[in-house]
């Protein structure tokens, strides 16, 4: 099952967007994180169309092959939810499930709380609720210390293509994964871009209250992750006002969608349909 693949110009940037599946079957949006682009789905969007679902999986702006707009403000979460909602219009697309993993998780979760309209159930993989998430325990504080060191523009490009992009490879831990980011963000100006959306929105790292989620959630976590803490996805039911279901998937890293495949499709389908 593949995707066919659009641009669509939508907030000011052209975005690249695959899509896939019947015309008229129930819309599945997929969010991607860092330092993904939405190849991280390659193993779910099959899965997905097999089922029957219309597929909708776009590269964010600045990664993939999406537009880089060069100012840091141009990443902040409000256009990144002004692109996705485009996205949705272009194609038309009145609501979607939506499944988001890592940033896409975040974007997710902002999505369903500005957006509920648009939204009809939601699957958070690896991050919580965003009041959860900044809440969260000192484990997630030392777990999520590379956010800070991200906000050094040029230092931290510096830093994690050196030697072959060692740090890279040694802070991701993800040998197989590890070339595809490579490849891709070895092009001029790509690894600031997708860098940016840490840099745009740092803001949100901080203790803040978010509205309750309205919609259904899913949350899930996998026990291998070295970036998040369990605390801040199971806390995230103290945000919800909607049924909240949390799954966790054992001794898998943060990139369950490639190191847990038939985990992670098989619960998708259970709880998108």
């Amino acid at each position: 099952m593949t995707l066919q693949y659009t641009r669509i110009s939508v907030n000011g940037v052209a975005l690249n967007v695959g899509v896939g599946g019947p015309a008229d079957g129930p819309a599945v949006l997929l969010i991607h994180g860092f330092p993904d682009d939405h190849q991280v789905w390659r193993h779910q969007w099959p899965a997905l169309i097999a089922a029957g679902y219309r597929v909708i999986a776009p590269d964010l702006r600045g990664c993939g092959d999406s537009d880089m707009p060069a100012p840091v403000r141009a990443y902040r979460v409000q256009a990144l939810l002004a692109d996705l909602i485009g996205v949705l219009d272009a194609l038309g697309v009145a609501q979607a499930r939506v499944v988001g993993h890592d940033w896409g998780a975040a974007i997710g979760w902002q999505l369903a709380i500005h957006h509920p309209q648009r939204v009809e159930r939601y699957a958070a993989l690896s991050v919580g609720h965003p009041s959860a998430y900044t809440r969260a325990s000192w484990r997630q504080k030392l777990k999520g210390w590379y956010t800070l060191m991200f906000q050094l523009r040029g230092l931290t490009e510096a830093l994690l293509k050196a030697g072959d992009w060692a740090f890279m490879r040694a802070f991701t831990q993800e040998p197989v994964e590890a070339p595809r980011w490579i490849a891709r963000l070895s092009r001029p100006g790509r690894l600031t871009a997708a860098l940016n959306i840490y840099r745009a929105n740092v803001r949100m790292v901080l203790p803040a209250d978010y509205p309750p989620v309205r919609v259904p959630v899913l949350g899930v976590w996998s026990s291998g992750d070295r970036f998040l803490s369990q605390d801040q996805m199971t806390d995230s039911a103290a945000y919800m006002a909607a049924p909240w279901r949390y799954e966790q998937i054992d001794g898998v890293s943060h990139w369950m969608t490639v190191n847990a495949v038939d985990r992670v499709n098989a619960l998708l389908l259970d709880y998108l349909r």
